[in-house]
């Protein structure tokens, strides 16, 4: 389907295509849509590469969006300036969290072993502290990197119940090595 073709296609016709994954139409959308996100990108401090993963991002999340009812596109222009809003804030969250980064030669750090270790050992002490559920949580999270789905299914519990469990055995891990500092 070319795309002034979209521009015929009423708005009913037009989401039931996308929410069927209309091939062409989806392929009509993502080359018609992408130049101006990655006109924004190179604009703002990034790459034709930045360009295409967060454009690539942003139309999976429209999709997905799509899909789950989130967002009812009566147009291609709608839906259109939708990606662009996706895409221009994906973007700005990559900025933001990648202002933070510097990057430093090795030789260039100051030497902080001296006082990283003292800590390492506190942690490593008020781990064997904390109840068994608590080390096998943290272990399997920290460690092993199982995700909270797998910590949950190997625990019985819900996904959420997994990452409440996480966050107050990490409180308390932080809270037997504070004490143990004073």
């Amino acid at each position: 389907m070319a795309q002034a073709d979209l521009s015929l296609l009423s708005p009913v016709a037009f989401l039931d295509a996308l929410q069927s994954n209309d091939e062409q139409v989806l392929q009509a959308m993502y080359t018609h849509n992408y130049p101006g996100v990655e006109r924004y990108v190179l604009q703002n401090k990034g790459t034709t590469d930045d360009a295409r993963d967060i454009y690539q991002e942003a139309f999976l999340a429209v999709w997905r969006n799509i899909k789950l009812r989130k967002f009812t596109p009566r147009s291609s222009l709608e839906y259109g300036a939708y990606l662009f809003r996706v895409s221009k804030n994906k973007w700005i969250d990559h900025l933001r969290a990648h202002k933070h980064l510097h990057t430093a030669a090795l030789e260039d750090q100051p030497e902080e072993e001296d006082d990283i270790h003292p800590y390492i050992d506190a942690v490593k002490t008020q781990f064997a502290v904390l109840g068994e559920q608590c080390r096998e949580l943290l272990a399997r999270f920290y460690f092993k990197k199982d995700s909270l789905r797998a910590i949950a299914a190997h625990f019985s519990w819900t996904e959420a119940s997994a990452k409440n469990n996480k966050y107050r055995c990490l409180k308390q891990l932080r809270a037997l090595v504070t004490k143990n500092e004073q």
